[in-house]
């Protein structure tokens, strides 16, 4: 039977989260209705001109690199996916019966990171995927931003930029999504009242993330005279627990030194993590 080797990339990579697994030493051939879609996986959208793409090039040279999957618990006889689903789909558009796999044991964190590397490594997530994939480490496996920032190979300031993007309007949500709005241009939207109108200027118009900041800075003029700024000190400490905890924290003091913290979750898991910190901790 012929072995195989993973590209090592960005982080830790495929090829070292396969050291952390017991695999079998070669590479099997599973009929394609055997093999099911992974649960964690990250992306949600298939740019169908690269899976076209990708169709041709397997009529024509076939899967060089086989898909790792793992025995799936809720079926018999099928398997999961864990890193490989384009070419999955690509072969079941080429008119394959039968695809390579390598088979592993991985629990649910690791076909999770499975997913996540492999997505990023290859670009293949907009920036709202790769950041609900960073979320899902976070609120399902404890991980905070410096461990999911030392995982992926890439700087806590990137990770914490994408998880930013999250506490955006769902309308912008979905412009990132499909593509109409860049995470350049996304991520100076991030707290602003008016983030989907602005956005909507921003395509509109066809600006550069430049010009765009500069439309922002005209708009936070206009508002300025009208609302409070918010005292340096107070700003770096909103930013500092929300790195931290990874959603959206609001500081709201009086002159007389009192006021409230909200925090802004998006979901059940969450608003469990926020519990389980504040329990850890007081």
């Amino acid at each position: 039977m012929n072995t195989f080797k993973i590209k090592k990339g960005l982080g830790r990579g495929l090829s070292s989260l396969m050291g952390d697994t017991k695999i079998e030493a070669n590479i099997n051939k599973l009929s394609i209705s055997d093999l099911v879609r992974n649960k964690y996986q990250p992306r949600k959208t298939i740019d169908k001109e690269n899976l076209d793409e990708l169709t041709n090039s397997i009529k024509q040279r076939g899967i060089i690199q086989p898909i790792i999957v793992r025995k799936f618990k809720d079926k018999d006889g099928k398997y999961e996916i864990i890193a490989g689903e384009r070419r999955w789909l690509a072969a079941q558009n080429a008119g394959l019966h039968e695809v390579p796999v390598v088979i592993t044991e991985a629990d649910d964190l690791k076909a999770l990171e499975f997913a996540i590397v492999e997505n990023v490594q290859r670009h293949d997530l907009n920036s709202i995927e790769e950041a609900l994939g960073y979320q899902r480490l976070m609120d399902e496996f404890s991980y905070d931003q410096e461990k999911v920032a030392k995982f992926i190979g890439k700087s806590r300031s990137h990770v914490s930029n994408c998880l930013r993007l999250l506490n955006l309007p769902n309308e912008v949500i979905k412009l990132i999504e499909t593509n109409k709005l860049s995470q350049g241009h996304a991520k100076i939207l991030v707290g602003l009242e008016n983030a989907f109108y602005l956005a909507k200027k921003i395509i509109e118009k066809n600006l550069s993330v430049r010009q765009a900041e500069n439309l922002v800075k005209i708009f936070k003029n206009k508002t300025r005279g009208n609302k409070i700024v918010l005292d340096p000190n107070l700003k770096d400490l909103q930013l500092s627990l929300s790195d931290k905890i990874g959603i959206n924290v609001l500081i709201k003091n009086k002159k007389n030194n009192t006021g409230c913290i909200l925090f802004e979750y998006k979901n059940l898991d969450q608003l469990n993590r926020l519990i389980e910190i504040i329990k850890s901790n007081y």
